[in-house]
C-alpha cells in the first residue's frame, strides 16, 4: 500500500497588502532619515511580529498624541484616526505623518461627502476596532446629519432612520460575503440609500477571501497567519470554516498544535494582509521535518498594487 503524500499548500496573494507596506516603510524611513524618537499611535498595523521588530528598532508605540512629547516624530497608524485626533497632533510642536491606508481615508472622505450633501450615514462596521473608530470621527461634529454603526442584521432591523436621504459606508476587512448580505438587507429596507461607487472593502482582503476559499476546497486544515487582533486575518479563519475546512489562526509556528495535524495530509497556509512572509517561511520549516515535504502554491496570483509614501520620505 502506497503512503499518502503530505502536503503543504500556500494561497496566493497572501501576507502584507500595499497599505501595510507603506505603513511600515512611513515608520522605518522615519527612523532612517530623523534623530529625533519616533511615536507611533496604537499598533502600526495588528501584528505581533511586525510591532516587536519595530520596538527593538526604538519605536515607541502610545495610546494617544498627548503621550508623545514635543520635538519628536509622530506617526498614525494604518487603520485611520478621527478629526479630533487629527486636529491635536496639528496643534502640537512636533512632525507627524499620516500611515492611514488610503483605502480608509477614501471611506473617510466618502463619510465628509454625504454629511455635506445633508445624507445621514450608516457605517457597516465591528463596534471598537481602530479603523472603526476614526471612521465614526471623520463626521463632522457640526453637521445636523447623523451617522450609525451597524455590525449585524439584527442591528438592521432595530435601526430607525429619519431620513430619507440616506448613505452606507463600510470598515475594509470585513467578510466580502456577510457585507454583501447586509448591504442587500439594508437596501430592502431603505430603497433609496445610496452607496460607495466602488466597493469600500479593500481590493487585498477580497483577493485573499477569494484564494481562503479555494485553499479550503483542497485541504484538510487550513492555518491562516495573523494575530488575533487582525479583523482581516479573523475573517479569512471563519471563512475556511464556513467553507467546512477546520482552520486555525496563529501568531507564528509556536501556536501550532501538533496533535490537531494528526492524519492530515494537506495542510494551507495563507497570511493576513499584516502578517510578514518570514512567519509563513518559518511554519514551513516546522512543518518539513513533520512529514509535510511537498509545498505547493495554489496559483501565481499576484498583486501590484503600490501606495505612494509622504513626500519628505520619498527616495
Amino acid at each position: 500500500m502506497s503512503k499518502k503524500i503530505k502536503e503543504i499548500v500556500l494561497a496566493n496573494p497572501r501576507g502584507f497588502c500595499a497599505g501595510v507596506d507603506r505603513a511600515i516603510d512611513i515608520v522605518e524611513k522615519s527612523l532612517e532619515k530623523y534623530d529625533e524618537p519616533v511615536f507611533v499611535r496604537h499598533q502600526v498595523v495588528h501584528n505581533k511580529r511586525v510591532v516587536e521588530s519595530l520596538e527593538k528598532k526604538g519605536v515607541k508605540f502610545v495610546k494617544e498624541v498627548s503621550e508623545i512629547p514635543d520635538n519628536a516624530v509622530a506617526i498614525f497608524s494604518a487603520h485611520g484616526v478621527s478629526s479630533e485626533v487629527e486636529n491635536e497632533a496639528k496643534s502640537r510642536d512636533f512632525m507627524y505623518f499620516d500611515a492611514t491606508c488610503p483605502l480608509v481615508t477614501k471611506v473617510h472622505l466618502e463619510v465628509q461627502k454625504h454629511a455635506k450633501k445633508g445624507r445621514d450615514i450608516i457605517l457597516i462596521g465591528h463596534k471598537g476596532h481602530p479603523e472603526v473608530v476614526g471612521t465614526l470621527g471623520r463626521h463632522p461634529k457640526d453637521s445636523e446629519t447623523n451617522i450609525y454603526l451597524i455590525e449585524t442584521r439584527e442591528d438592521i432591523d432595530e435601526l430607525e432612520v429619519n431620513s430619507d436621504s440616506l448613505a452606507y459606508v463600510t470598515q475594509t476587512t470585513l467578510s466580502v460575503d456577510e457585507t454583501t448580505e447586509l448591504i442587500e438587507i439594508l437596501k430592502s429596507k431603505f430603497p433609496n440609500i445610496i452607496g460607495p461607487s466602488a466597493d469600500d472593502i479593500c481590493y487585498a482582503t477580497q483577493n485573499r477571501q477569494d484564494a481562503v476559499k479555494q485553499l479550503s476546497l483542497e485541504c484538510e486544515v487550513v492555518l491562516v497567519i495573523g494575530s488575533k487582533t487582525s479583523s482581516n486575518s479573523n475573517r479569512l479563519k471563519e471563512l475556511a470554516e464556513k467553507c467546512g475546512t477546520k482552520s486555525f489562526l496563529i501568531d507564528d509556528k509556536a501556536d501550532i498544535e501538533i496533535d490537531e495535524l494528526k492524519s492530515v495530509a494537506s495542510v494551507g497556509i495563507t497570511a493576513g494582509a499584516s502578517a510578514p512572509e518570514d512567519i509563513v517561511q518559518e511554519v514551513i520549516s516546522y512543518l518539513v521535518p513533520l512529514g509535510y515535504n511537498h509545498v505547493r502554491n495554489l496559483s501565481e496570483n499576484k498583486e501590484s498594487m503600490t501606495f505612494k509614501l509622504p513626500r519628505e520620505l520619498a527616495d
